[in-house]
């Protein structure tokens, strides 16, 4: 079993929200913590806290988009500590807007700090958990990620492609001991909704969309939403539990049943598709070295979902 005392964890996005109530419980349960956030000021009072709960845990301000800055602060931190045992990419920014509405640099700032910025600390801490032959990288995604929101395409757009960053990534390092989890929160009663921000562009032809937007807004106050707490419990749980593990986790109030109802509806649309494609193509013979090239890919992903099975197992 993964041992969290002692082990040397960065997290970031740590300055507020389910980031920090994990951070400050990773702490508690003696793992050197190192905080990341662009918020300078809430940072200082996490810093304290964290010092509080084990004395070598520390923050740091760093923009995910900065790979100077990230690969500065890593290589300091492996320095100090010795290792970098867990990377939670936690950071996070919400964009609300029709995909019409959507601008281009919009769009470029949610895939920067959702999926370039994470797929950068992943290129970057790889080296030093191969190394070791071990490590655990904790990648942030939503419980609306399987499936899509009005108003929220380019939020969860960028979600799924860390999603698919990751299941590519499960099968790359498994042999190396190092596992890997997408973690697909529900809501939570956190200020993120009221942090959210909305394109520039509004259309009167999406004013059924807009009032989305206060689902999210009122998180904090909403009753039924999860506790930060709670989630924070969870996650320290699943990385206590021993490998192998599932990639995918949904946590929190609905995550459950929105994954479930994600994964019958791709189910519906999957026969429909299988039924129309074959009506649409309907060859009279079929061609034998396109069903041995069948056969081959076949073969190829079953092999890469071996690996994805195993992650984080000792090879």
């Amino acid at each position: 079993m993964f041992e969290l005392r002692g082990s040397v964890a960065v997290v970031t996005g740590a300055s507020a929200g389910l980031g920090r109530r994990f951070a400050l419980d990773l702490a508690r349960r003696g793992a050197v913590v190192v905080g990341l956030a662009r918020r300078e000021d809430l940072l200082a009072t996490l810093g304290e806290q964290l010092r509080t709960a084990q004395p070598a845990s520390s923050t740091r301000v760093c923009d995910v988009s900065d790979t100077a800055g990230f690969s500065a602060a890593l290589g300091e931190i492996e320095a100090a500590q010795g290792s970098i045992d867990v990377l939670v990419n936690n950071a996070g920014i919400g964009l609300f807007g029709a995909v019409e509405e959507t601008g281009d640099a919009e769009l470029r700032d949610q895939f920067e700090t959702l999926v370039f910025g994470p797929w950068r600390l992943v290129r970057l801490v790889l080296p030093h958990m191969r190394a070791q032959h071990g490590g655990h990288i904790v990648n942030v995604s939503s419980s609306g990620a399987r499936s899509m929101m009005p108003g929220l395409a380019a939020y969860l757009s960028a979600k799924q492609a860390l999603e698919s960053m990751s299941q590519a990534l499960v099968t790359e390092v498994a042999p190396f001991g190092i596992r890997v989890t997408v973690v697909e929160p529900g809501p939570y009663a956190t200020d993120y909704g009221k942090a959210m921000t909305e394109t520039t562009a509004k259309l009167d032809a999406y004013g059924a969309v807009a009032p989305f937007i206060d689902l999210f807004r009122g998180l904090a106050e909403n009753p039924i939403a999860g506790r930060p707490e709670d989630y924070a419990r969870a996650l320290l749980r699943i990385l206590d539990t021993p490998a192998p593990t599932p990639l995918r986790i949904p946590l929190g109030s609905g995550a459950a049943e929105m994954a479930d109802a994600a994964l019958h509806a791709a189910r519906d649309e999957f026969e429909a598709a299988q039924a129309l494609a074959a009506a649409a193509t309907a060859p009279d013979d079929p061609d034998p070295a396109a069903t041995a090239a069948a056969d081959t890919a076949s073969d190829t992903l079953q092999s890469a979902d071996t690996l994805a099975a195993a992650n984080g197992s000792a090879p």
